[in-house]
């Protein structure tokens, strides 16, 4: 049944994977309304499942499950305890654990000096690998409950931003909202309709992943093999990712025949191996783009709608829900006048540079993997430097965002920073009391000068009174809704810039 013009939401979003459902869950959770709009009749397709699906979820990203209280159910499915998605070759007994990678280099988890992030707690969250149809199935069940409105097999054909609100076309009928945020994909409608730009850097290879058959599998050695044409990663008994630098002449130029698969796997394994038979392919390159602006009027962008660049290094699905955790709660309390719509600027001021230096991350990847003398080169002194702990530690603070700090104009050691999940003297934890999508102020110093700065937004901030031990001490910490640490106390602060914080970040001031 297709949407008519009488219908007005709050908020439509465009797109029903993991950005738009989380998002959609977000503004319900704040009492917006929401239309969710998804040109896909049915959600579920083989290459959402493991293996094609798997996707690494980043500590950042578990801790948005967790401060929801969506963590267990997505444990429940989770397919390895660490990230191990950089090859899929399985862990055998007293293999080094890994934690990712680097353009096919391996992270080892053990390698990795958590201690060294003092914003964080010793036992915090570390990878876990999940499918897509998985974390869709957690999203897609949290958003019904909350009453979200999702509507299948409609494509956006046109958006007309009237000023006070915008006009969406989809499956032959119209729709009204306050606000409409694209979570489209790479090739997003609503972006192009919109008017954003979306500029970066043109593939230089093709990328394939496929399921094969192999006559004699033994002409060919499991693992990673860089060759003189591009990159072989084969995973008996029969999955294999190829990357040739080609320009991406062959992604989607057409189907995917056994014939080429057969054909690209000799020429980048120098062996005469017969693929008998071809199962799921898909082909993927690594263009990197970025959109110009993330707000244009009334009309958003998130996650792939407003970037894109190759999978190396799994970030992709972690930054887009890192995007609609960012601009949830800022676009609800926008939505519904509970703060001023130049809080939505802190949206694209806070995650436009994150997804830059992801991309810029995702270039230096294909820079060593490039078939040269020089790129080779290089990459031995990255597998060098990945392979000592100052390495690995770094590696993995850019690979799975922990070290990842917003600049909010407060020097505060937390500040900016995911707030830890500390555990209060009356058994809770901090993350616990994120479960509503209201921010959080904890008060463990009993200061009076705190509760008289908070108590004209006790209807907006969720109050309470509790210790805890932190090594960065905090007598106090003021938590955005998206967990982030707005303000915290500190030894001679006392309440200073607690006002200001409350101003910013409940009442978009």
């Amino acid at each position: 049944m297709p949407i008519t013009p009488s219908s007005y939401h709050d908020v439509v979003i465009a797109g029903a994977g993991p950005v738009g459902l989380f998002l959609a869950a977000e503004l319900r959770l704040a009492g917006c309304s929401v239309l969710v709009i998804e040109q896909a009749p049915d959600p579920d397709t083989a290459a959402k499942h493991a293996p094609f699906g798997l996707r690494g979820l980043s500590p950042a990203t578990i801790e948005t499950f967790d401060r929801r209280g969506l963590l267990a159910a997505l444990e429940r499915r989770a397919a390895a305890p660490v990230a191990a998605v950089a090859s899929s070759v399985p862990a055998r007994p007293g293999e080094r654990r890994s934690g990712g990678h680097f353009a096919g280099i391996d992270l080892v988890l053990d390698h990795v000096d958590r201690a060294r992030w003092h914003h964080r707690l010793p036992d915090a969250a570390v990878p876990i690998a999940v499918d897509l149809a998985g974390i869709e199935a957690v999203l897609l069940a949290r958003a019904l409950e909350l009453g979200v409105t999702i509507r299948r097999g409609l494509a956006v054909s046109a958006v007309d931003d009237a000023g006070d609100h915008v006009r969406v076309r989809a499956g032959g009928g119209e729709v009204r909202a306050g606000w409409l945020v694209g979570c489209d994909g790479g090739r997003s409608v609503v972006r192009k309709a919109a008017g954003f730009g979306f500029t970066g850097t043109d593939p230089e290879f093709t990328g394939y992943f496929a399921e094969v058959t192999l006559t004699e599998p033994d002409r060919i050695t499991p693992g990673q093999h860089d060759t003189a044409a591009g990159t072989l990663l084969y995973a008996p008994p029969g999955i294999v990712r190829m990357a040739v630098f080609d320009g991406g002449a062959h992604h989607r130029a057409g189907p995917i025949t056994r014939d080429h698969i057969q054909a690209v796997l000799r020429r980048l394994s120098g062996a005469d191996v017969i693929v008998s038979a071809l199962g799921l392919a898909t082909t993927w390159t690594d263009r990197a783009c970025l959109a110009s602006s993330y707000r244009r009027g009334r009309v958003l962008l998130a996650g792939d709608a407003a970037h894109i660049h190759s999978p190396l290094g799994g970030q992709g699905l972690n930054l887009g829900l890192g995007d609609a955790s960012n601009l949830g709660w800022k676009l609800a309390r926008v939505a519904l006048g509970v703060a001023a719509p130049r809080l939505l600027d802190s949206y694209e001021r806070e995650r436009r540079p994150v997804a830059a230096q992801i991309l810029d991350w995702s270039r230096a990847q294909v820079a060593i993997m490039r078939p040269s003398p020089g790129a080779r080169a290089l990459r031995a002194v990255v597998a060098d430097l990945i392979a000592t702990r100052d390495g690995a530690t770094y590696v993995a603070e850019r690979v799975w965002g922990v070290g990842l700090r917003y600049d909010l104009g407060d020097d505060h050691p937390l500040v900016g920073y995911s707030a830890p999940d500390l555990t209060l003297d009356d058994g809770t934890r901090l993350n616990d009391h994120l479960r509503d999508g209201r921010p959080v102020l904890l008060d463990g110093g009993d200061d009076a000068a705190v509760r008289r700065e908070v108590a004209p937004y006790r209807d907006r901030v969720t109050c309470f009174a509790a210790r805890a031990d932190h090594p960065l001490g905090c007598g106090a910490l003021l938590v955005r809704p998206d967990g982030i640490v707005a303000w915290a106390s500190g030894e001679a602060r006392g309440a200073a810039g607690l006002a200001s914080a409350l101003s910013r970040w409940v009442s978009g001031g």
